[in-house]
């Protein structure tokens, strides 16, 4: 995420050299396949061993975070920032600190759920093949799940885009807290990347710090839309689903591509989907089957029926 290794202040383009923006939304165009509450395909998959999990936002909402696509998801009212966006104007930056500041305090209290603590009970008992997620909250690694891919980073690290020095989110907050005293507005929600909804009084004149090594810009260590994955990472990801033995979504819609594609690259090769979400996702037609339940609930049902204890205690999270 260095700026060396991208063109940072121009609009961000693919390796073809073709302009890309964010896909936010996705609609099915075909009937999607009707969802089941039998758990038992996740439980004789966990049985097998060689699971590898791929999660999203649904599996954070039971901690407080939402969701973007769900019911009610941050979507409906939220247009996320982009990396264009916030490259090429120091007012879209001025906007995203402000809101990511105040909802940095909500985001960095939120502790992991029975669905993150279930995942972790599955790690200690040898079942998984790994952890990719897709969120930046850092709650499977607080719950105890050990060498999680967090495919677009993590909200509790910054980085300077131009020295590329990395530095922790806690000490930018108190950057920000001693040059904006007294900022305390009030938001009306709150979204899945820890970005409060503000309204452009709300954020008035709010002092952006920054890089304390060479006073460059600084930018969470997270993916935003509109950004690619670093190709290391992604690969990474793909020599994880070659090993697996099964691909288990937990919570994600899959509408963009860098999680459906680890989806139809396990599909391709014949190892067996299964997906653990409310709403139809958009890789249902790759999947054996979609169980509609709950996340927590349904993940701590799997577990007793393998007889896997879950920790009820859990470290807090990512502040």
């Amino acid at each position: 995420m260095v700026a060396r290794d991208r063109r940072l202040w121009g609009p961000f383009r693919t390796l073809e050299g073709m302009r890309m923006r964010p896909t936010l939304s996705w609609t099915s165009t075909e009937e999607p396949p009707p969802g089941t509450t039998d758990l038992e395909p996740v439980a004789e998959a966990l049985r097998g061993g060689g699971v590898l999990v791929l999660s999203g936002a649904g599996i954070s909402t039971e901690s407080g975070i939402p969701d973007y696509r769900g019911e009610g998801g941050s979507l409906s009212r939220h247009t996320p920032m982009t990396y264009q966006d916030f490259t090429a104007d120091a007012g879209a930056r001025r906007r995203y600190w402000a809101r990511s500041h105040l909802g940095w305090r909500t985001f960095g209290r939120a502790r992991p759920n029975a669905g993150h603590r279930a995942v972790a009970a599955f790690g200690r008992q040898g079942l998984l093949a790994g952890v990719i997620t897709q969120n930046v909250d850092g709650l499977h690694q607080a719950a105890g799940s050990q060498d999680v891919v967090d495919l677009h980073g993590r909200l509790d690290r910054v980085v300077c885009l131009s020295c590329g020095s990395f530095s922790p989110r806690r000490e930018l907050a108190h950057r920000l807290e001693a040059a904006n005293e007294g900022f305390a507005p009030v938001a009306s929600s709150m979204n899945p990347d820890g970005d409060a909804d503000l309204t452009d009084e709300q954020v008035g004149d709010f002092r952006v710090v920054p890089c304390a090594a060479c006073g460059g810009v600084l930018k969470p260590d997270v993916v935003f839309f509109g950004e690619a994955v670093p190709p290391r990472r992604v690969e990474h990801c793909r020599t994880l689903v070659r090993g697996a033995r099964t691909l288990l979504v937990l919570g994600s819609s899959l509408t963009v591509m860098s999680g459906l594609r680890f989806v139809r690259q396990a599909a391709g090769a014949g190892t067996p989907v299964l997906i653990v979400n409310r709403d139809a996702t958009r890789g249902d037609r790759h999947a054996v089957t979609r169980i509609a339940l709950p996340l927590g609930s349904a993940l701590t049902a799997a577990a007793a029926r393998l007889g896997v204890p879950v920790h009820a205690d859990a470290t807090a999270g990512p502040a």
